[in-house]
């Protein structure tokens, strides 16, 4: 193996493992997002299907 041949395994890789570890990063981001949307949604309703705080306004 040549020293370019060494170059260019190691960039690659680099480049795959570092796309991966992005990928994952946003998979757990969006579920992250997802649950404190459904938290604020739980808090805010109480357990009821619709908030109450809406039924007045018009």
């Amino acid at each position: 193996m040549n020293f370019e041949l060494l170059v260019n395994t190691i960039q690659q890789a680099h480049s795959t493992f570092q796309q991966s570890a992005l990928k994952s990063v946003n998979r757990y981001l969006t579920i992250r997002n997802w649950l404190i949307g459904f938290y604020i949604v739980e808090f805010e309703q109480k357990g009821e299907d619709r908030a109450k705080y809406g039924e007045n306004i018009i």
